[in-house]
């Protein structure tokens, strides 16, 4: 495979934060091998995670091999970087577990089976960090690196001077050594002279090329990339419920694309580069159409596209757009029924609701009922009749008139009922 500029290809993407010196030309020599570090503290990425998957998929694509460590080892202990508290350490199984089903995640981006010389692979630190003794650690590692020079690390130093009255334990002060040694490990066992990360990594990175230099008798490089902000300031990759996740179990793939369908136009056009694998013509012209007609949110719409078929699937992506069609444009009744449950729950959240017995369904509710004194949706039955006459009642998107019956035939997922007055004043029965 022809090698492609994989560093001109990050900084026409706004992918680069630091880069060591001559990493462009050894990385135009030939192929390269590099790696880039997860942690396993969870059984799901999430999408503050997409930054260093795309670092990965992009070097994979320029025709290097790319390195997916999993931080077996060091999820055990915790990264002080960025981080003003330690972190809750798990054992093994968990961490095993949460292994792969981040390798499922990551092979959405990544060839990890096609045979290819630049096929993916991932490795676990605690594969190799496990046989190590204490002793032998701070013998054949810790004494290649000084006190100083771990103390002049950012990661260290805010810990230290910053607000956090706990301090930081002796643990996590060795974080950086544990991070070095990964480096100098894959160097000596795969030939890996690159490691990536966010801009928040490179004292540990740089530990690692140090490590690399006195114990290696080699070179490493690296290179990190901008931690990713929100124009309006807020933090990337949480929304009001939190981490939005890359597991369609813990985030539906219609939240998911509704995270992406929000972006504001100037995140849109930052986005668009960093998380798509659209080439620079594309992205250009796509810019431009933006501009030319912002109201239109050509931008946003290509970008959830993009992202929801990657991390999901096409046909994910199909039902997250109906979906939102089902809220914000004409649908029927059929296309609610299409739904499963927790995307109903999700498109509808917020909605109140109403709890109906199963048996009072299968013997029919009538609708004034349903409307009025079974739910509270509207106050009175003179109010329900009312909206029935002036046609403004729907059922699961259905017009209805006064003597409709709400039975079984009526039921989304065999347990919801939609009621609508107007176009956006809605109401969940459930039915238990």
């Amino acid at each position: 495979m022809k090698l492609k500029n994989f560093v001109e290809e990050l900084q026409w993407r706004g992918m680069v934060h630091d880069v060591m010196p001559e990493t462009e030309a050894h990385l135009m020599e030939q192929m390269r091998a590099a790696y880039v570090g997860f942690d396993p503290t969870a059984d799901s990425l999430h999408i503050g995670n997409l930054v260093p998957i795309m670092l990965l998929a992009f070097y994979q694509r320029c025709g290097h091999k790319p390195f997916a460590l999993v931080g077996g080892a060091t999820g055990m202990i915790g990264d002080p970087s960025g981080k003003s508290s330690e972190r809750n350490l798990l054992d093994e199984k968990t961490l095993r577990h949460n292994q792969e089903c981040v390798r499922a995640q990551l092979s959405q981006f990544l060839d990890f089976t096609s045979g290819a010389e630049n096929q993916a692979v991932m490795v676990n630190n605690y594969d190799w960090m496990k046989e190590f003794s204490f002793l032998g650690f701070i013998r054949d590692v810790g004494k290649h690196i000084t006190i100083n020079y771990m103390m002049a690390k950012d990661s260290v130093k805010n810990r230290i001077t910053g607000d956090d009255t706990e301090g930081m334990s002796f643990t996590e002060f060795t974080y950086q050594l544990v991070q070095g040694y990964d480096f100098l490990h894959l160097y000596k066992n795969h030939h890996c002279t690159l490691q990536m990360g966010g801009s928040d990594q490179w004292g540990n990175i740089t530990t690692g090329t140090e490590l690399i230099r006195r114990i290696g008798g080699g070179k490493g490089y690296a290179l990190t990339c901008p931690l990713i902000t929100k124009s309006d300031g807020s933090k990337f990759g949480k929304s009001e419920g939190g981490n939005v996740w890359l597991s369609a179990e813990r985030t539906s793939p219609y939240k998911f694309y509704q995270y992406w369908l929000n972006t504001s136009d100037e995140d849109a056009e930052k986005y668009i580069k960093i998380f798509t694998f659209l080439d620079q013509n594309t992205i250009e012209s796509l810019v431009k159409e933006h501009q030319e007609a912002p109201h239109l949110r050509l931008l946003q719409k290509r970008l959830a596209e993009e992202v929801t078929t990657t991390v999901h699937s096409e046909e994910e992506l199909e039902k997250a757009i109906k979906a939102s069609e089902i809220l914000f444009g004409k649908s029927t009744s059929e296309d609610l029924k299409t739904l499963d449950a927790n995307t109903f729950l999700d498109v509808f959240e917020g909605v109140p609701q109403a709890e109906i017995a199963a048996s009072e369904i299968k013997n029919g509710v009538d609708i004034i009922a349903a409307l009025a004194e079974s739910t509270g949706f509207l106050k009175s039955n003179g109010e329900a009749r009312r909206a029935l006459k002036e046609n403004s009642i729907s059922v699961n998107k259905e017009k209805v008139q006064e003597g409709y019956s709400i039975g079984d035939s009526d039921l989304i997922n065999g347990q919801f009922v939609l009621l609508q007055r107007g176009k956006k004043n809605y109401y969940i029965i459930k039915v238990v």
